[in-house]
């Protein structure tokens, strides 16, 4: 479908959104004698849609037009980027929403890897606004964000009923403004109020290192970890499956994999999913190809009509007999979540650390032209052995929290270590 035919369903649809939130009824209204003030284009419906009453939707534009105080705030296209928002929105799905020009661009930047912002990943749960995860060395994490935040208030103003998109546009910004929030953290009774400078946020997708584990910071040698400490690890941090995250990977594997081949002193992989928001889902098949044989299912995609594809490893993997351990938190969703699935239903890696988010379902990315864009839930996913992680998220095979009063020893990192190299 062209975006032209698209733009002509969501305009037709809207109708029943407007009608229903504006309220307008028994309103005399002689539909022939009407001419909206504005120019129409692509206003014929296509075939598949049937027929609909526009004749609410005018009335409701007609009323706004000729008695709404202000006429300063009747904009044509923002009333349209509203109703169409409105129309999005009425599904009741936190992932499908219709993205304005501005929004829009902020979103490819993200996955480009660089935006201007506090550096914090969003998500809704149970109508609320949660940090999913802020992004390491960010504004946000400098100032105390931290994951499963609740968002309460923005420069005053309170989230309630704020979908998704609404926050994210109040809180991003040019670099040096601030913005207030008043947060709530997990398991706290009294929110805080803080204040965060907005900055350039770039994210790198992936880094990783070779090391002896007593090098390794963050850790403590004790226990078991003091007689290998001479032992060495890879540790690679994937922090988004963004644009650019495959090619990246690749060209740190194949490094990593040249400088252990020959070190008898390695012992394995640490995977760092902690904090991974996500993103697309062919790197996520893509990166967990690395660790499991061809051929191998990664994900299950199953429709709304309940068919079902399967998306499998195609390539050949440098780590696919290496020990592996992966590093989950709160933080972790969708992507990273079926990349951890995937390991964890072929026991291919033991999972440490904390549950994970729970993000089950895919969204398709489009263009709509002018600029705008639509997220649609297209389906769920689920991992190879048909569990769907939505809201309940992954439980590790060893569940860690960190150190409240230190968060500078790593605990999930430092028991991660002692699994793989029981």
């Amino acid at each position: 479908m062209n975006t032209k035919r698209f733009q002509v369903i969501i305009f037709v649809l809207i109708a029943f959104f407007l009608g229903y939130y504006l309220g307008v009824s028994k309103i005399s209204f002689d539909w022939k004698n009407y001419r909206p003030s504005i120019s129409l284009v692509n206003k014929e419906p296509p075939a598949t849609v049937s027929s609909v009453d526009f004749s609410t939707f005018w009335t409701a534009w007609q009323n706004l037009e000729s008695k709404y105080y202000d006429k300063t705030k009747l904009v044509s296209q923002k009333l349209l980027d509203g109703a169409i928002a409105g129309l999005v929105q009425s599904v009741q799905d936190p992932y499908t929403v219709y993205l304005p020009p501005v929004s829009n661009t902020n979103f490819k930047q993200g996955l480009a890897g660089q935006f201007q912002g506090i550096g914090a990943e969003l998500g809704m749960k149970d109508k609320k606004i949660i940090v999913i995860s802020p992004l390491n060395g960010s504004p946000a994490q400098k100032e105390g964000i931290r994951a499963a935040d609740v968002i309460l208030k923005i420069d005053g103003a309170s989230t309630e009923g704020w979908t998704l998109q609404q926050v994210v546009e109040k809180i991003r910004g040019k670099k040096g403004t601030q913005v207030a929030l008043t947060i709530l953290h997990k398991d706290a009774k009294t929110p805080l109020d803080i204040k965060i400078t907005r900055d350039v946020i770039t994210v790198k997708s992936v880094d990783g290192i070779l090391k002896k584990i007593k090098d390794i910071e963050g850790i403590r040698l004790e226990k078991n970890l003091k007689s290998h400490e001479d032992d060495k690890i890879i540790y690679i941090k994937l922090s988004q499956f963004g644009d650019s995250t495959n090619k990246d990977w690749l060209s740190l594997v194949n490094d990593l994999s040249i400088k252990s081949q020959s070190d008898k002193s390695f012992k394995g992989i640490v995977l760092d999913l902690r904090n991974n928001p996500g993103g697309y889902l062919t790197d996520a098949t893509f990166i967990a190809g690395e660790f499991l044989k061809e051929g191998k299912a990664v994900v299950i995609e199953e429709m709304g009509g309940g068919e079902k594809t399967s998306l499998s490893v195609s390539r050949r993997g440098l780590f696919i007999d290496t020990p592996l351990v992966i590093l989950i938190n709160k933080g972790s969703a969708s992507a990273s979540e079926i990349v951890s699935g995937a390991l964890r239903d072929y026991k291919r890696g033991v999972l440490v650390g904390e549950k994970s988010f729970g993000k089950g379902t895919i969204q398709e990315a489009q263009d709509l032209g002018n600029g705008a864009g639509l997220h649609i839930t297209i389906a769920k996913w689920l991992t190879p052995n048909s569990t769907w992680v939505n809201g309940a998220g992954l439980t590790p095979d060893v569940v860690v929290s960190q150190d409240s009063k230190d968060p500078s020893h790593d605990l999930q990192l430092e028991k991660g270590i002692e699994e793989l190299i029981k």
